[in-house]
């Protein structure tokens, strides 16, 4: 059998989300088809070698070794490693630039600024979010009023409205297949998910960011927001390490996914 190197780390702690119970859910699932070895991101450059494709996933931010994760992309790339999610997406494995480049091709995304000077673009706005570049879990996510906002002047950070919106929902893709959905009914409670029946006008949102993002092989998580005019706005475009809540799906979903993935792995070292 060939050797899959799973990158994670168990006991990163994230709010709603048991990262070590995905995890070994997934690994218990492909350790019938393959060799598993799990390994720490932090040590991922020591075992390159090891393995017939390196997995990576639930390995949390990578803000916290930053230095590190540029080496192993580095490496992956001198080295010609088998990677899954492959690290040629646009989205957020190279930060959250995309949100900026999608304002401005005005495709269906919150709109986003990097400068106080494009404030007027934005609207009439009485409250804003502002994120750092290399976010993620809402690391460095302020709320400002537009008086705070114009006190603070931030640079080179995001600048979004705020968005009054229904509920948020997640669609999940393998490579550039749908494979299922989930929204939070309560928009004050991100994490608390439940299955989402996503219609042909949901997919055909979602489908636009798959095909502008172009990744050789992964899964990415579509994230959007339903706004009070029933439309859909683009979130975040998650194609690193997104948390795929598979426990809250069905039984039938989640055993199909877990064999689309097998068939996907098997594909790939087939090559």
């Amino acid at each position: 059998m060939n050797t899959i190197l799973y990158l994670t780390d168990l006991y990163y702690v994230a709010k709603g989300r048991n990262y070590y119970e995905e995890d070994l859910y997934i690994t218990s699932e492909l350790k019938n088809h393959f060799n598993i070895l799990i390994g720490h991101p932090h040590q991922a450059l020591e075992y390159l070698d090891v393995a017939d494709l390196i997995i990576f996933r639930n390995t949390g931010s990578i803000l916290g070794y930053q230095a590190y994760f540029n080496k192993f992309l580095t490496a992956v790339k001198e080295k010609n490693v088998l990677t899954f999610n492959s690290f040629d997406g646009k989205a957020d494995i190279q930060g959250k630039q995309y949100l900026l480049d999608l304002t401005s091709s005005n495709y269906p995304v919150i709109p986003t600024i990097d400068s106080i000077q494009d404030l007027e673009t934005l609207g009439n706005q009485d409250n804003f979010i502002v994120k750092i570049k290399n976010g993620a879990d809402s690391i460095g996510m302020e709320i400002l009023s537009k008086e705070q906002l114009l006190e603070v002047k931030p640079i080179n950070k995001l600048i979004q409205p705020l968005i009054d919106f229904k509920y948020e929902v997640s669609f999940y893709y393998l490579d550039d297949k749908f494979q299922y959905a989930l929204y939070a009914p309560d928009k004050n409670k991100r994490w608390e998910l439940i299955e989402y029946q996503a219609s042909s006008e949901d997919l055909a949102f979602a489908d636009k960011f798959i095909k502008w993002n172009n990744i050789q092989t992964g899964i990415t998580r579509v994230d959007a927001c339903r706004c009070q005019d029933d439309s859909l706005l683009l979130v975040e475009l998650e194609d690193l390490n997104p948390f795929l809540s598979i426990e809250l799906i069905s039984k039938e979903k989640r055993e199909k996914f877990i064999s689309n993935l097998i068939q996907t792995f098997e594909k790939l070292l087939s090559k």
